[in-house]
């Protein structure tokens, strides 16, 4: 559910990027005055590991189509949503800049519909409530998935919106949303049910990280080092092997806009700035797409090289961008 530029008017980018950049900031300050110093490995290891679970695309039968998890909700459920909004903008700027997934214009809106949703709407008026403060495994599994398909009923929806608001890809309202609504409902049920198993996971080997993440205090002396090893491993394996077999059939935005436009696409109208920063992006993007640029010929083998690469140096460069952003917010805190 990544948007590319070419759907989004500047006016609409502009504006998504300015709502995105104060909530961002607002996150920021939030998280500064309630820092947790041993929270912030666990934003590092659960954005290497949400950035490594992205690159698994999954089809979706009888459809044509593929999804892949947004991870929002699970980071809200782990780190709280101020933090886990901050760990998602941090994968979706690593995958932007340095991978050429999602636009540049287009980031703004991508860390709304993929963060702001899940973290902020999803999380405490779906999931809080129904999971209850005594949580139950089945309570647990219910909640996340419902809330999970709640959030990317609202992120898909938004990325409908902000197309059509935009203007200049002529894809009508009604043929849009009655597609990509569906694909992402099914979408939806497979992350709620990942995003389950992990949470589970975490609810019976750290049920402290839960309340803590829940009431916003820090999560004590319980000992992390196992979880974030469990963690770091698991995003390593996902990027380096797991990624090797990924659908390569379109994703829900992807497949709803082919189904709308038919085979010729779409006609758009190009402003300057989506040149400027088409550019700007392939001159940072050292591996566009998840693989290296390579010439034509490469075997299957390399490719599942180069795919390993981008796992896990997205990953690591994830991993590295939050531990940045902890540091600083800990040296800002230290000064007041």
């Amino acid at each position: 559910m990544h948007m590319a530029d070419a759907l989004l008017s500047p006016v609409v980018g502009g504006a998504l990027w300015a709502v995105t950049a104060a909530t961002i900031a607002r996150c920021s300050s939030k998280v500064r005055r309630e820092l947790d110093e041993r929270k912030v490995p666990l934003m590092g290891v659960l954005g290497a590991f949400v950035f490594a679970a992205q690159m698994i695309n999954f089809a979706i039968p009888a459809t044509g189509s593929s999804g892949h998890l947004g991870g929002g909700l699970l980071l809200a459920i782990l780190l709280g949503p101020h933090a886990a909004l901050l760990t998602i903008a941090s994968v979706l700027f690593v995958q932007a800049l340095f991978f050429a997934d999602g636009g540049l214009l287009a980031l703004g809106c991508n860390i709304f519909n993929l963060g702001v949703f899940p973290a902020f709407v999803a999380y405490p008026l779906i999931y809080r409530n129904l999971v209850g403060r005594e949580p139950s495994q089945a309570r647990l599994i219910v909640a996340t998935v419902i809330a999970a398909i709640v959030g990317l009923q609202l992120g898909s929806l938004a990325v409908v919106m902000e197309t059509v608001a935009s203007g200049i890809s002529a894809l009508p309202f009604g043929a849009f949303v009655l597609l990509m609504q569906p694909i992402h409902l099914a979408i939806g049920v497979v992350e709620g049910l990942a995003t389950a198993a992990v949470v589970s996971f975490v609810w019976r080997a750290r049920p402290e990280i839960l309340s803590s993440a829940r009431d916003a205090r820090p999560i004590g002396v319980v000992p992390l080092k196992a979880l974030l090893a469990g963690f770091l491993a698991a995003a390593l394996l996902t990027g380096g092997v797991v990624a090797w077999f990924a659908s390569d059939l379109p994703d829900g935005l992807e497949w709803s806009i082919e189904q709308v436009a038919g085979p010729d696409g779409l006609p758009v109208v190009d402003y300057e700035i989506h040149a400027v920063l088409t550019a700007l992006q392939e001159k940072f993007a050292f591996l566009p797409d998840y693989a290296p640029r390579v010439a034509e010929g490469d075997t299957a083998g390399d490719a599942r090289i180069g795919t390993s690469a981008a796992g896990l140096v997205g990953g690591l460069l994830t991993l590295v961008f939050c531990a940045v952003i902890g540091y600083f917010l800990k040296r800002r805190a230290q000064r007041r």
